[in-house]
């Protein structure tokens, strides 16, 4: 559909954004992520091939958040586009969780002739009411974020309190330790033979010793 967004007119704004929705027909780079490795890209990735983005040109990040700039796949899509290309992410909150990371990425893309596509929304970087729009979205990914954060937080800190968030357990137990510092001491067994018979790793069996003095 050619044209653009338009917002319903309020109070002394006589303007209208142009957040412009024209057919995409450059060479079209997708990138989506989700946060946990226990989601799924799918719905991303089939929103991007409905945008005609190309299966072979879709580059992902699993389990990783958008507060971690340090993404391999965002890398990579943002190295494949060339002057006159299209990034396409299906919401801005795929692309980034900061309203800094947002722009320093959207201005990257500028700099270097690269178009940004929000689903089938396109970015104009020059118009003001969508360089504001652009913004206001960037800000809302950022405050989810945060709250994501919070809310962790606050389930961590009430699991603690209740005794439910003990930090790491030992992979041994304190009679396991027992016997493994007795039978070191004894001489008849090296620290790989330790390790194969208490099922550990060699790092694990000397912290055991290093924590337990000899019997």
């Amino acid at each position: 559909m050619n044209g653009t967004v338009t917002m319903a007119q309020a109070g002394p704004y006589p303007y209208t954004p142009t957040m412009t929705t024209t057919p995409i027909t450059a060479t079209l780079i997708g990138y989506a992520r989700c946060s946990t490795e226990r989601q799924d890209l799918d719905a991303q990735r089939q929103a991007l091939l409905e945008l005609g983005v190309a299966e072979g040109r879709i580059y992902t990040d699993h389990g990783l958040t958008g507060t971690n700039r340090a993404r391999p796949g965002l890398d990579q899509a943002l190295a494949a586009v060339r002057q006159g290309d299209t990034l396409v992410v299906p919401k801005l909150d795929r692309l980034a969780r900061s309203v800094p990371d947002a722009r320093a990425i959207a201005d990257q893309l500028r700099e270097r002739g690269v178009k940004l596509a929000l689903g089938r929304t396109f970015y104009d970087p020059d118009d003001p009411m969508g360089k504001m729009f652009f913004n206001i979205l960037a800000t809302f990914a950022e405050f989810e974020a945060d709250l994501i954060r919070m809310r962790t937080r606050e389930g961590m800190g009430i699991a603690r309190t209740r005794g439910k968030l003990r930090g790491k357990q030992p992979k041994l137990s304190e009679r396991q330790q027992r016997e493994l510092c007795r039978m070191h001491a004894t001489g008849e067994y090296s620290i790989s033979d330790l390790a194969e018979l208490f099922s550990v790793s060699r790092a694990t069996v000397y912290r055991t010793l290093n924590r337990r003095p000899s019997p």
